[in-house]
């Protein structure tokens, strides 16, 4: 079962999708993470792809982001979201959108995302998709950081033709987190 490991609703226990549909991060994962991007939580206006349960997201709302966004396309996660920020109390700062995400860049309304998270399925290549439709988005710009949670195996060649940076490569026994940003002009 996810938990929020730190800040302002701090050992919330949050509800998951049942199957094998969603791979909540682990907690030891998800501390990593917010460590490399503690100085950037803060005041950020986070979107959170592929949300499932919403913890990536929720987590961010508790160490001191100004507002999320969760996109899944499921109900079911959908549903288990919502019902994930009524208990931390954290729906004022959240907007769900239960649509699929080359529609949901369309609705974030927003001058500037700071943080963008995507945890795709694995090997369907929604990653490379999601970039593509991110990189004309007004609000991504050189500062938003992007993470792609990905399969440890995922090549990543391909990113610096969509205009694209790495940043960094956090790996892990089975997965990886990709940071990039924009390329700069």
């Amino acid at each position: 079962m996810p938990r929020v490991i730190a800040g302002s609703v701090r050992n919330h226990n949050l509800k998951a999708p049942e199957g094998l549909n969603t791979r909540p991060t682990t907690d030891r994962i998800k501390e990593t993470l917010f460590n490399i991007l503690q100085g950037d939580v803060p005041g950020a206006v986070v979107a959170d792809f592929f949300a499932g349960s919403g913890q990536i997201g929720i987590e961010s709302l508790s160490r001191g982001a100004e507002k999320a966004y969760f996109i899944d396309n499921s109900r079911e996660a959908h549903e288990i979201i919502k019902d994930n920020l009524n208990h931390t109390k954290l729906t004022d700062k959240a907007t769900v959108l239960c649509e699929d995400f080359t529609t949901a860049v369309y609705h974030i309304n927003e001058k500037h995302v700071d943080i963008v998270f995507a945890d795709p399925p694995y090997d369907r290549g929604f990653e490379r998709q999601l970039l593509s439709v991110l990189r004309d988005r007004p609000y991504i710009d050189e500062d938003t950081i992007i993470i792609i949670e990905a399969d440890i195996k995922t090549d990543f060649d391909y990113i610096p033709d969509l205009g694209y940076d790495i940043l960094r490569v956090k790996e892990y026994k089975t997965n990886k987190h990709v940071f990039v940003s924009k390329a700069g002009n």
